[in-house]
């Protein structure tokens, strides 16, 4: 199966029987055999094949990232039984956004590399979304929605967003009582490349479409955002990871009800991802399997959150 999926994925690249072929360094009647095994195997026609190029049909262009996915698979599967160095060593490359690497991987890192003295690691901390492949990258911590894609991932944990404000700002402007009664406050709004469109949207409310509110300040850097409503800026709506620390630390209050239960649906994850076919896959997933486990769950920052309020209740 291996060879026959190799040999279709070739064929992909190549364009023809005759280039796969001398690719391969096998005959092209070899070739030839292989996918028509394959073709005999999953029952349907891979490709249209002409005098000089092979098309691939409709089968074909739907069966090609699934193959690509398993042969990476087998290939690592391989690369782990066949190791014989039992101690993972050599540098492992991972990206994160700025502010969460900061927060939840940095610390993570020192106990990690103790483990395994023999790893390095680069941390590169980037708002943009890395092609793992281009940027030669292992693992990558991605914040929201997925797309479709060769990439396997890694649940660590949900995301969801707490409406919020300073204490010294609700004094002078008054506590808002429903999401709706934002549209009459001073509320910040995130500003990016990879801003998210249901920023401000809330389960129920308007529809479940974004509430159309106002302020006098924008950002692209979500630091930033939490340090100005620390400050009493306005309304801010963060990411529970980011605001955890500021909530329990009674810097910001909470609005329409519980900051661990939140008031907005969890529509999105934080995920670790990685590219299947990487020459360090054993590295890469003692990577994740530890920053899952420093993680928990729930994630440590929800479960602060929901110490404190009972603590305070």
């Amino acid at each position: 199966m291996f060879d026959a999926l190799h040999c279709f994925l070739t064929v992909v690249e190549t364009g023809n029987l005759s280039r796969a072929a001398k690719t391969l360094q096998v005959a092209v009647s070899s070739v030839s055999r292989r996918i028509d095994w394959l073709e005999d195997d999953v029952g349907a026609k891979l490709f249209v094949r002409g005098s000089r190029l092979v098309l691939l049909t409709d089968a074909g262009e739907r069966f090609l990232p699934r193959a690509r996915h398993l042969v990476a698979e087998l290939a690592e599967a391989k690369a782990a039984v066949t190791a014989v160095d039992p101690e993972p060593r050599g540098v492992l490359t991972v990206t994160a956004p700025r502010a969460f690497g900061r927060r939840h991987i940095a610390p993570a890192v020192g106990e990690f590399l103790h483990r395994y003295p023999l790893m390095e690691l680069e941390l590169q901390l980037n708002d943009d979304v890395v092609d793992l492949s281009a940027q030669r990258v292992d693992v990558a911590v991605r914040l929201g929605p997925l797309p479709d894609s060769d990439l396997l991932a890694t649940w660590l944990a949900p995301r969801r967003r707490i409406a919020c404000a300073s204490p010294a700002y609700l004094a002078r402007n008054g506590t808002p009582a429903t999401p709706l009664d934002l549209l009459d406050h001073n509320c910040m709004n995130y500003v990016s490349r990879s801003a998210l469109a249901c920023w401000w949207c809330f389960d129920g409310v308007n529809r479940n479409k974004p509430l159309p509110v106002s302020g006098s300040l924008r950002s692209d850097d979500v630091d930033f955002m939490l340090d100005a409503a620390v400050g009493g800026a306005g309304v801010a709506h963060l990411p529970s990871w980011l605001a955890s620390e500021a909530l329990v630390a009674g810097q910001l209050v909470p609005l329409f009800g519980p900051a661990s239960q939140g008031e907005e649906r969890v529509t999105d994850g934080i995920h670790a991802v990685r590219l299947p076919g990487r020459s360090h896959p054993v590295k890469a997933q003692l990577f994740i399997a530890y920053l899952r486990d420093h993680v928990g769950t729930p994630p440590y920052w929800e479960r602060a959150l929901a110490a404190h309020e009972t603590i305070a209740a």
